[in-house]
C-alpha cells in the first residue's frame, strides 16, 4: 500500500487558527509541513492518529518566556511543552546572557535571579559560557535539539552592561556614543536571528542584591536609537515591560518610537490594583495607534498574576516571623513535625512579623487554597480570611494546614495582578481587544513563586469551557490568539495555522477531558536545584515539524525542534 505522507490525523474536529469555524477533516503531513486537509482525504500515512472526537489545532507559540539558561542545558522547554507549545520566544524583560564579557557573569546571572526567580547556583553551574556576542549565544544555540522550536531577543540589561559597565549598570545616561554601539549591536543580533529586543522599566524587576535593572531609566533617545538599530537591519520586534508611572504620557513615549523607526512594538498589559481602571485606558491607547496604522500590540496574561506560596518555595507567609526563622534552614520534614506541634504553633502565632512582607505574602484577604485542580478566578468566600472566619479559627491557622498537606506539599495562590475586583472581568476585557495577544507566561522562570506556562492550557479549560462568572471565549478565538496572532507578532509567518505549505505544529486534544493539575515541586535543575512544574491531562499529541513529540503528556523522545534565526516567511500560496 502507497503511504504518500508521513502522518495522516483522521477525522478530528479541526480549527485552522486563523479564527475559522471547525470542521471535520483529515490532516495530511509531509516533510514537516502540512500537506493537505480534507474530509475523507484519500492516501494513507506512514503514521496514523485518530482523532475522532478530539480537536486539532496548531501548535501553540509562546512568546513571552526565559528559558534562556534551560535552553542551554536542557533538550525540554517543560512546564511549557507540556501545554500544547511548539514555539517559545524568550530573552523577555531585557534580562538574559548575551552579550556579555566573562567579568560580568556574575552581574547577569544575579539579575536573572533576582528578577525572575532563578536562583544563582542553579545559572552558575548550568550555564556554559561559551560565548561572549550575541551572535556567538546563538551558535551555541544552534547545534541543539529540543522539544519546541526556540527564538530569541535581544535583553537590554545585558547590551546596556556589555556597551557601558558600571555605568550602565548604574543607570547612568547613555551618551550618543553608547547609543550607537548599542544600536550597532542591536543590527549585528538581529541580522545573525534575534527575533527581536527587549526592555524594562518597571521598579519590581532587581537583582538579587537589591539594585534596580540597569535598564529602568533609560531614556526615550536610547530606545529610539537601538530600535534604529533593528530598522537598519529591516527586521525585529520590540518587547516592553513598563510601570506606565507617566500614563498616557509613557504610551506617548512608545508611540514615538514606533513612528521613528517603524519597528512592531509589544507591551506587558495587566490590571494594576494600585490604578485598576488604567488598563482601559491602555486599550483605548492601543486602538488608537491601529486606527492610525501603528503596529503595536499588548500582551496581555490570560489569569491572575501572582505568587504560588508554601514550606518548599520561594515565598510562604510566615517567612518574616521570628520563630519561623529559627526552623526555616531544616529539612522540610523537620519543619512539618515542629509546625504540627500545638506548643510550637501557639508561639508562632503569638509573634507578629518582623516587618511585613509584600502584600501578596501577608494579606490573607487575597489568598487562596490551590487545590487538587487549580481555580484561577476564586470567589471571596474562599479566601484564606473567610475560611477562617467560617470556623472560628486564625487566618495564620488555615494558612499554615493548607500548607502541611501532603506532608508540607501543599499550596496557597496569592493573585496580585488582574484580580483587584476579585475576578476575572478585567482580562476577559484584555484578552478580548484586537491589538492583545496572549503572553506573560514567563514560561522557564519565577520557578519557586509561579508557574503560568501552562496558561494555554487555562484558555482552553477555565476560558473555553468552564467559566462560570462571566462570559467565556469561543474557542476559534482563543486558537487564533495563541496560534496564529502571537506568531505574527514577532514574524514567525509559517506557523500558527492549519493549512497547506504551513509548518506541521499541531496539537490533537481530548476537550472534554482536557484537565490542568496543580503545581508540584521538583528537583531537577542544575545543582539539584528546585522548581515548580505544572502538567495537564487532555493532549493526546503535540506535534513539531512533522514529529510527535508528545503522546498523552509523555515525551517520545522526539527533538525535533530548533533555534528559530529571525522571521520567517509564509507558505507561497498563503
Amino acid at each position: 500500500m502507497e503511504r504518500p505522507y508521513d502522518v495522516v490525523i483522521r477525522g478530528g474536529l479541526v480549527y485552522d487558527g486563523a479564527g475559522g469555524a471547525p470542521v471535520e477533516a483529515d490532516v495530511a503531513v509531509k516533510d514537516g509541513r502540512i500537506a493537505a486537509v480534507a474530509a475523507g482525504l484519500a492516501g494513507a500515512g506512514a503514521e496514523e492518529i485518530d482523532a475522532r472526537g478530539k480537536i486539532v489545532a496548531p501548535g501553540f507559540v509562546d512568546i513571552h518566556t526565559h528559558y534562556d539558561g534551560q535552553a542551554t542545558w536542557d533538550e525540554r522547554m517543560q512546564p511549557s511543552s507540556w501545554h500544547g507549545v511548539t514555539t517559545v520566544v524568550m530573552g523577555n524583560c531585557g534580562v538574559g546572557f548575551a552579550p556579555c564579557r566573562p567579568d560580568d557573569h556574575d552581574r547577569l546571572v544575579r539579575l536573572m535571579e533576582g528578577v525572575e526567580d532563578i536562583p544563582f547556583p542553579i545559572l552558575s553551574e548550568g550555564l556554559p559560557w561559551n560565548w561572549e556576542s550575541y551572535p556567538d549565544y546563538l551558535a551555541s544555540l544552534a547545534p541543539r535539539r529540543f522539544d519546541v522550536d526556540i527564538g530569541s531577543q535581544l535583553p537590554h540589561s545585558a547590551l546596556r552592561v556589555f556597551v557601558m559597565g558600571e555605568r550602565g549598570a548604574n543607570r547612568e545616561p547613555a551618551t550618543a556614543a553608547d547609543v550607537a554601539a548599542m544600536a550597532q549591536i542591536a543590527r549585528a543580533a538581529a541580522e545573525a536571528g534575534a527575533l527581536g529586543f527587549s526592555t524594562s522599566r518597571t521598579i519590581n524587576h532587581k537583582a538579587s542584591d537589591g539594585s534596580h535593572i540597569p535598564t529602568l531609566t533609560a531614556g526615550e533617545e536610547e530606545l529610539t536609537g537601538i530600535a534604529l538599530g533593528l530598522a537598519e537591519a529591516g527586521r525585529g520586534v520590540l518587547q516592553v515591560v513598563i510601570d506606565f508611572d507617566a500614563e498616557e504620557a509613557d504610551f506617548a513615549m512608545l508611540r514615538r518610537i514606533v513612528e521613528r523607526s517603524g519597528r512592531p512594538l509589544s507591551f506587558s498589559l495587566a490590571q494594576n490594583p494600585l490604578k485598576p481602571q488604567f488598563y482601559k485606558t491602555q486599550l483605548r491607547l492601543l486602538a488608537e495607534a491601529a486606527a492610525e496604522g501603528l503596529p503595536m500590540r499588548a500582551q496581555a496574561a490570560v489569569r491572575p498574576v501572582g505568587h504560588v506560596l508554601g514550606l518548599e518555595l520561594t515565598d510562604n507567609p510566615f517567612n518574616h516571623y521570628p520563630v519561623y526563622k529559627e526552623i526555616a534552614g531544616r529539612p522540610l520534614a523537620e519543619r512539618v513535625a515542629l509546625l504540627r506541634n500545638p506548643e510550637f504553633r501557639a508561639r508562632l502565632f503569638a509573634m507578629k512579623p518582623e516587618k511585613p512582607g509584600r502584600g501578596a505574602v501577608r494579606n490573607f484577604s487575597r489568598m487562596y487554597p490551590m487545590g487538587d485542580v487549580p481555580d484561577y478566578e476564586p470567589l471571596p468566600e474562599n479566601t484564606v480570611t473567610a475560611i477562617a472566619a467560617r470556623h472560628g479559627l486564625l487566618p495564620e491557622e488555615v494558612a499554615l494546614d493548607l500548607m502541611l498537606e501532603g506532608d508540607g506539599r501543599g499550596m496557597i495562590y496569592a493573585p496580585t495582578l488582574n484580580y483587584a475586583e476579585g475576578d476575572l472581568g478585567p482580562a476577559y476585557a484584555m484578552l478580548s481587544h484586537p491589538q492583545t495577544v496572549p503572553g506573560l507566561s514567563d514560561g522557564g522562570a519565577h520557578v519557586g513563586q509561579i508557574c503560568d506556562g501552562s496558561f494555554p492550557t487555562t484558555l482552553l479549560t477555565h476560558w473555553a469551557r468552564d467559566r462560570t462568572r462571566g462570559p467565556k471565549l469561543k474557542l476559534e478565538q482563543v486558537f487564533r490568539g495563541q496560534c496564529l496572532e502571537t506568531a505574527r507578532a514577532v514574524g514567525l509567518l509559517d506557523r500558527g495555522r492549519i493549512a497547506p505549505g504551513y509548518r506541521a505544529d499541531l496539537n490533537v486534544i481530548d476537550h472534554e477531558q482536557l484537565t490542568l493539575h496543580a503545581p508540584e515541586v521538583v528537583y531537577d535543575l542544575p545543582a539539584g536545584g528546585r522548581r515548580l512544574i505544572q502538567r495537564a491531562s487532555g493532549y493526546a499529541a503535540t506535534m513539531v515539524a512533522g514529529e510527535i513529540t508528545y503522546r498523552d503528556g509523555e515525551a517520545t523522545g522526539a527533538l525535533p525542534g530548533r533555534l528559530v534565526r529571525g522571521a520567517q516567511a509564509g507558505p507561497a500560496n498563503a
